[in-house]
């Protein structure tokens, strides 16, 4: 059997705007045996994608394993510049699918990489460029792959970290805000990596939450997803649970800060989900939160949350 490889080494929220993306793969190549290289605590999530056969351990812009080599088809759904295309084709694959980089002729055929353009369309564009047709939509995780969910009761999920500082907004305001959520009687939980566990600490000590409140560091891919997915609202930053509520259909407030919803957000029409933006960019690898994520207050938070719908009804994605 022919194998299709496909590569997108990056995070959570890099992966779940990808699937479209990967959906659309697979449904363009139906009796090929499609492989995801990405790192292999992703693999819960690609495998709720639906879209995949197997995951391939890889980091980024690192040279893939031997399963990797001699596809029939490689598709570049990491990046543009020439390292990621490298990659690939320092595995053989016979045909690429990629953005045109001037040093790389073998991706000559590609469209121009867009730099204004919604992660999850600009790689359902690089297919439909290739003869696949793609829909940016399809994004949506399956939630019964995840077995019977847990009940809790009314439950929100604060999320307080994010991977840079100026997507970090204050310790202080988020432990605010769980404040607020908990005195409405509702269950709260705070979620992070295992790095991130004393800034969770911190949050629900301010906050004045049980010890049982931080699952922070306790929980794999697919147990974080559980919990989105069990869960009836979630606030965070811009970063990869953001993208899992959206999947789940999970409601959701967003706090956007150097980076557009426009970009990174879910798709506008879905009123169960909140962003929350200032309105002017930054560089999102800053040392310290952006301006315009400090913009955002305490209360505009704490109203968006009351303002959400119940959380809407479970659909099965796109075959």
């Amino acid at each position: 059997m022919s194998r299709i490889v496909v590569l997108r080494a990056l995070g959570l929220g890099d992966l779940l705007c990808a699937v479209p993306a990967l959906r659309a793969v697979r449904r363009a190549f139906p009796d090929e045996h499609v492989l995801l290289a990405t790192p292999r605590a992703l693999a819960p999530i690609a495998s709720l994608s639906g879209a995949v056969d197997g995951v391939l351990e890889a980091r980024p812009l690192r040279p893939l394993p031997p399963g990797a080599h001699g596809a029939t088809v490689a598709v570049n759904l990491h990046g543009s510049g020439p390292e990621s295309h490298g990659v690939l084709l320092d595995a053989a694959p016979q045909r690429l699918i990629a953005f045109r980089h001037p040093e790389v002729p073998a991706s000559a055929d590609g469209p121009a990489w867009p730099d204004d353009e919604h992660e999850r369309a600009r790689w359902c564009r690089l297919l439909e460029h290739g003869g696949i047709e793609a829909d940016p939509e399809d994004l949506e995780l399956d939630a019964r792959g995840l077995g019977r969910l847990p009940r809790r009761g009314p439950t929100t999920v604060v999320h307080p970290g994010a991977a840079s500082a100026a997507r970090r907004w204050p310790v202080e305001r988020w432990a605010a805000v769980a404040r607020s959520e908990r005195a409405t009687g509702r269950q709260v939980l705070v979620t992070g990596s295992p790095a991130e566990r004393p800034l969770a600490r911190e949050v629900a000590a301010r906050a004045a939450l049980p010890d049982r409140a931080v699952v922070a560091g306790r929980t794999d891919v697919g147990g974080l997803a559980a919990l989105v997915a069990g869960a009836d609202r979630v606030v965070c930053g811009d970063t990869g649970i953001a993208h899992l509520a959206t999947a789940l259909r999970t409601p959701s407030v967003v706090l956007f800060g150097p980076v557009s919803p426009r970009l990174w957000g879910p798709p506008p029409d879905r009123p169960w989900h909140r962003m929350l933006w200032a309105g002017r960019t930054g560089d999102p690898h800053a040392e310290r939160p952006d301006a315009g994520l400090l913009e955002i207050d305490v209360v505009d938070v704490v109203l968006a949350l009351a303002d959400l719908p119940a959380p809407a009804p479970a659909v099965s994605p796109a075959s």
